[in-house]
């Protein structure tokens, strides 16, 4: 077990590397323009059992990823799919828990501290993402930009209990090394993805955010984004937020150096509508916004058409510019999308299939209607 003084040490070591890293501003890859016009992209967990089916769905669209399968493995489940060499991790298979104890988070920090420079510690192997490793031999070359994913720090760190019950995100000894250890493992993923194009990008899915700003929660806003920021800054190349819920928008919007913001627009839009003030902001500084518009319940989704998706996006997109965003503007910062990730339906894939192909079709009628390219 090491030394708590030598855990210390670590610490201060990983919060200096957090202050300094804000100095670094010649990223290249973090101030370049994406192209928007209304590209085609969805959200990472899919409800499919096959890895082919899976994949030829997300290679269908103009942003294509790597989808994550929770049916298909436990170990495909995005907490513990990103959890692979996490120190403390504990991972109950037939239980389908995942769970954290301090006392082997000390046995497994040496080994963790021995890597840490070792970009090839923090690839997902096989076992924990079969899909990445199927994406990966692809030729993937021929499209604009291409994706990857990984569940962000806030919302692992709120939804990760020790044997206390206590989430770990609360523990000063484990936090730091959390952030750290995320930013790593996109970091390393980026570089998997690059390295079959050029434009690639991983956003981070914040489920967990919406808590941050109920009264239950013990780790204030203002501390997480205190460490969002650090952790912002660790990252190498574009990146993203995707979440499903309905945070305090300007969280996201304002502070942060982030690339894309991916919205489930059908159930949200008429309040993140009303942060236009930091969505301008947002995109002047090149942001993208992937709206998020076609459902994928079951329920809803049968309730929808073409005209009546396209009328809701575009109510939501004179609003803002009523309020002085210029609507060309905004097209050229915007992807389309799924509302958010499904597995509660009935059918299995069936509704997301269909969600994906009418997500293609609003696409092109608004590439069309806007003359974009």
């Amino acid at each position: 077990m090491l030394p708590t003084f030598l855990v210390l040490i670590y610490i201060i070591e990983i919060n200096k590397a957090c202050t300094t890293a804000g100095k670094w501003k010649g990223r290249v890859e973090m101030t370049k323009q994406l192209v928007g016009n209304c590209l085609t992209t969805a959200m990472g967990i899919m409800p499919h059992k096959s890895i082919e089916q899976a994949l030829d769905l997300a290679l269908s669209l103009d942003i294509p990823f790597w989808p994550q399968l929770p049916r298909y493995s436990y170990y495909e489940d995005m907490y513990v799919q990103a959890s692979e060499r996490f120190p403390g991790i504990v991972i109950d298979l037939e239980a389908k828990k995942i769970s954290f104890n301090m006392d082997k988070f000390m046995e497994e920090l040496p080994e963790y501290i021995e890597h840490s420079d070792d970009e090839s510690y923090f690839e997902l192997s096989s076992q924990y993402s079969a899909v990445l490793d199927e994406f990966l031999k692809k030729d993937l070359s021929g499209y604009q930009l291409i994706r990857g994913q990984n569940i962000g720090p806030l919302s692992f760190g709120l939804k990760i209990v020790d044997e206390t019950d206590r989430p770990i995100i609360y523990n000063d000894e484990v936090r730091p090394l959390l952030f750290e250890f995320f930013a790593q493992r996109i970091n390393t993923q980026y570089a998997q993805l690059k390295a079959k194009n050029s434009n690639a990008f991983v956003w981070i899915d914040e489920p967990g955010l919406e808590m941050l700003f109920s009264s239950m929660t013990g780790y204030t806003s203002e501390t997480a984004k205190k460490d969002f920021i650090e952790f912002s800054q660790k990252i190498k190349g574009p990146w993203g937020v995707h979440l499903c819920g309905n945070p305090d928008w300007s969280f996201l919007l304002t502070g942060i150096e982030m690339n894309v913001l991916s919205v489930n627009i059908f159930n949200w839009g008429h309040i993140f509508t009303r942060y236009y003030s930091e969505v301008k902001d947002f995109l002047d500084r090149g942001g993208i916004i992937s709206w998020g518009i076609v459902p994928t319940l079951t329920e809803e989704f049968s309730e929808e058409t073409v005209n009546s998706i396209i009328e809701k996006l575009e109510s939501h997109w004179n609003h803002l510019e009523q309020r002085g965003i210029d609507k060309q503007f905004i097209l050229s910062r915007s992807w389309l999308a799924p509302a958010k990730c499904c597995l509660v339906n009935l059918d299995g894939g069936a509704t997301v299939e269909e969600s994906f192909k009418l997500l293609k079709e609003v696409s092109s009628i608004l590439r069309a209607r806007y003359n974009l390219a």
